[in-house]
């Protein structure tokens, strides 16, 4: 059976970039808002839009979470076995 044809493989990948990358979210986002007031950043960088404490809070878990989903990809695509894109030589 290969990867194409096992639905479940897809899911395990998915799960195995998607759930680390969660945990490193939340605990990035939390350590980063123990020094960091978002009311204090959006000041700084955005004062035309009105973001809650709640919604920057909310902004920086997603770009916590995409930015270590990336880096999970990334890793995971490194690790892939190299036979995969190896064309095989037919004996003669």
């Amino acid at each position: 059976m290969s990867n194409q044809d096992n639905p479940r493989s897809m899911t395990h990948r998915l799960g195995a970039i998607l759930w680390p990358s969660f945990f490193s979210a939340a605990v990035s986002t939390v350590v980063f808002f123990i020094f960091v007031d978002p009311l204090v950043l959006r000041d700084i960088t955005f004062p035309e839009f009105e973001i809650s404490r709640h919604g920057g809070y909310t902004i920086a878990f997603f770009m916590f979470w995409l930015a270590t989903a990336a880096a999970s990809t990334f890793t995971w695509l490194l690790l892939r076995p190299i036979d995969r894109f190896q064309v095989k030589k037919q004996s003669q």
